[in-house]
């Protein structure tokens, strides 16, 4: 399948909703694909079967504090950089692209390089959302090693890291992302065609592809993009459980840059005497409160969209005054086992709730 300029539209929409807040504004990275298609080059996406067991797999993204992001534009040579010394250590050809996660503008990173050296998408990621840390990917909970991994700054910069311990490159990689003006792109978990098939979250590309879609086309036809939205998530296989959780307006937000995240909380008033909903985020989207009761967690999607126009707004552009609903969805069911939860989880990040399913929390369906 060939992305187009309607579909990395769509992908664009879809991946933001899948950010759950976090993995960058995609607005800037659909551009430069753009400017890609505009050049002549084309985005191939594939399915993961289509990989041979021996074909060289690079997921890639960035790595940093969405605030930084939306200042400091990469330039679209860094991906290229990263994934030419991955070939260097590898001694082989990189075969493949595919975004480490497919939310915001990190499922977006691999389809520029993938458009500047004439390599296929992988239908997959892995971690079917976005995460703020780097071992908060399938591939580390299935005991795949994140190194060698390389990140590449706007300057030309590189940095190498190699490490047996995943929580060791995360730390690692994120002190260099700060040293590096606080974004860098980077190359991690190198896969053999076998560990991708094997691991990855499969289809999450093309669903948010079909998330996108549903929305345009509902806009187009004066129907309600939101029942568009869940329709398509549920459909997709991987999102079962979806609604709104909360509408009003932003009330309170605190917001400030950290030790390369993006940190806060943001409170939202309810119309018409509904009560106050609140979120804790680092760069994503954590977890909800209604009155104090919880609503949602990580791994579950939360996504704060515009009411009218039912476009996501990510964690850097929330702004006093601005009328929302809080959408939120279940988590691939491959994150919410007992191997997962430790590492994606509420306790992950230090969070006094312990996990509950979205699905019982609110009073949805998978109709």
């Amino acid at each position: 399948m060939l992305l187009e300029r309607i579909a990395l539209a769509d992908l664009a929409r879809g991946a933001a909703i899948l950010g759950s807040g976090g993995g960058g504004d995609p607005h800037h990275a659909r551009l430069m694909c753009e400017l890609e298609l505009g050049r002549g080059n084309a985005i191939e996406l594939i399915d993961v079967d289509a990989l041979s067991d021996d074909a060289l797999v690079a997921p890639c993204g960035w790595i940093g504090a969405p605030t930084v992001s939306a200042e400091k534009l990469p330039n679209g040579c860094e991906p290229i950089l990263g994934l030419r010394k991955l070939e260097e250590i590898k001694g082989a050809p990189v075969d493949a692209v595919m975004p480490i996660e497919v939310g915001g503008a990190n499922c977006f990173a691999p389809l520029i390089a993938a458009a500047q050296l004439g390599l296929p998408v992988v239908d997959c990621d892995g971690m079917g959302r976005a995460f703020p840390e780097s071992q908060m990917v399938i591939f580390n909970i299935r005991g795949v090693r994140a190194c060698p991994s390389i990140l590449t700054d706007a300057n030309g910069a590189l940095a190498l890291i190699d490490s047996d311990d995943n929580l060791v490159q995360e730390r690692l990689a994120r002190a260099i992302s700060v040293a590096m003006g606080g974004i860098a792109h980077m190359v991690e978990y190198p896969l053999t065609g076998r560990q991708a098939k094997d691991h990855a979250i499969r289809g999450s590309v093309s669903a948010a592809l079909r998330i996108g879609a549903a929305i345009r086309t509902a806009r187009r036809a004066g129907q309600d993009p939101f029942a568009a939205l869940f329709r398509a998530l549920r459909e997709s296989g991987l999102y079962p459980y979806a609604g709104v959780m909360f509408d009003g307006k932003i009330l309170d937000l605190e917001r400030e840059t950290k030790g390369g995240f993006s940190i806060g909380r943001v409170l939202i008033e309810g119309f018409r005497g509904e009560g106050n909903m609140e979120l804790e985020f680092q760069n994503e989207n954590l977890i909800a409160r209604r009155d104090g009761k919880l609503c949602a967690s990580v791994p579950d999607i939360i996504t704060v969209m515009d009411s009218e126009t039912a476009d996501s707004i990510t964690t850097e552009r929330l702004k006093f005054g601005q009328r929302v609903k809080v959408i939120g969805a279940s988590a691939p069911a491959v994150l919410r086992d007992g191997a997962s939860l430790p590492v994606v989880g509420p306790a992950a990040f230090g969070l006094r709730d312990g996990y509950r399913p979205i699905e019982e929390l609110n009073d949805w369906d998978d109709s």
